[in-house]
């Protein structure tokens, strides 16, 4: 049997990345550092949703690199209970959405995209 474990991101301020996704409702669980031939390399920080096991792995490499976002990347899917209250407590942390609330298609579930500090989009989805 397989199971879905976690999704990693590599991220370039931790502090911010982490007061993001906290934002958003998730939960800091650890971080475990990463060392090689006595050096910090890298240190992972994992969150999750409350009373869910599966997790988000936020990777920061020490030695100054950044990353290209790419082309191939896509979203990271959040659903939430109230849309409009999850914007409003996003926004008092300064996150703004990309445009307000829309639905796909008609009698669809509503829904926004937000960025994090690494600019990996966020649909946040309000099912009815």
């Amino acid at each position: 049997m397989s199971k879905y474990l976690h999704t990693m991101l590599r991220i370039g301020d931790p502090e911010r990345s982490r007061a993001f996704y906290e934002a958003l409702g998730m939960e800091y669980r650890r971080e475990l550092p990463i060392v090689r031939d006595g050096q910090l390399e890298a240190t992972n920080y994992f969150l999750g949703f409350p009373g869910q096991e599966e997790e988000l792995e936020l990777t920061f490499n020490h030695d100054g690199r950044s990353y290209e976002l790419g082309t191939a990347y896509g979203h990271i899917a959040v659903g939430v209970d109230d849309l409009d209250a999850t914007l409003v407590g996003l926004r008092e942390q300064g996150i703004e959405p990309e445009r307000e609330p829309y639905r796909v298609r008609e009698g669809g579930s509503r829904l926004a995209f937000v960025s994090d500090p690494d600019q990996y989009r966020v649909e946040l989805i309000e099912r009815e």
